[in-house]
């Protein structure tokens, strides 16, 4: 029972990635695919490569998914009250991203 409420809450997240990163204009299948989802969602937030090798250092992956997250929220017009809802409650805020009227703007 425990194993399917797991599973639809990453159905639900992967759900919202896929339609948050078909909105910035990446390929939606991304969303599935481990690692590969983290570097899309990076270059969706206009952070550089190297952030990637600080998301494998444990404690400093949590200030840098949370740094993340603030920038993306940025880009689809959210601040950083909505960037807490990313990190806290992914299961509601990036469903809400994805499936919502917020719009991606790579300029912001």
């Amino acid at each position: 029972m425990e194993f399917l409420f797991w599973l639809a809450v990453l159905i639900i997240v992967c759900a919202g990635w896929w339609k948050m990163f078909e909105k910035a204009g990446a390929p939606g299948w991304a969303a599935i695919i481990p690692i590969y989802n983290l570097w899309v969602l990076n270059r969706i937030g206009g952070k550089p490569w190297w952030w990637m090798i600080l998301y494998f250092v444990p404690l400093i992956n949590l200030v840098m998914l949370f740094l993340l997250y603030m920038a993306v929220a940025r880009k689809f017009g959210e601040g950083f009250i909505y960037a807490v809802g990313l990190f806290i409650l992914p299961i509601i805020f990036f469903p809400i991203l994805g499936f919502g009227r917020a719009q991606y703007s790579a300029a912001a």
